[in-house]
């Protein structure tokens, strides 16, 4: 079985929207984003959220392939900004366990 983090590196989307998501992951603050696209609470650890923004991200997806009027550019640029900075900050912890 495959890690959350294979499974991410699979993910195959336009460059143009991977190119936004990554300008905008260099700024990815996890408390206020997070916030406000999984709701508030208690954030969830960077392996469940990073499963929950996949899912979100996955039906974005659908709908961009089905070009559902609902679709929105901006909320796939914001939960995919979202997935990258989950990931920097996943991959920070498990270095620090190593």
């Amino acid at each position: 079985m495959k890690d959350i983090l294979s499974i991410l590196s699979d993910l195959r989307r336009p460059r143009l929207l991977i190119r936004a998501a990554r300008i905008g992951a260099q700024d990815y603050r996890r408390n206020p984003q997070l916030h406000r696209l999984l709701g508030y609470g208690n954030l969830p650890r960077p392996g469940a959220a990073l499963m929950r923004l996949m899912e979100i991200e996955a039906d974005l997806n659908d709908r961009r392939c089905g070009n559902d009027s609902g679709y929105s550019v901006s909320r796939h640029v914001e939960i995919l900004v979202a997935m990258m900075g989950e990931a920097r900050v996943l991959r920070e912890t498990q270095a620090s366990y190593d």
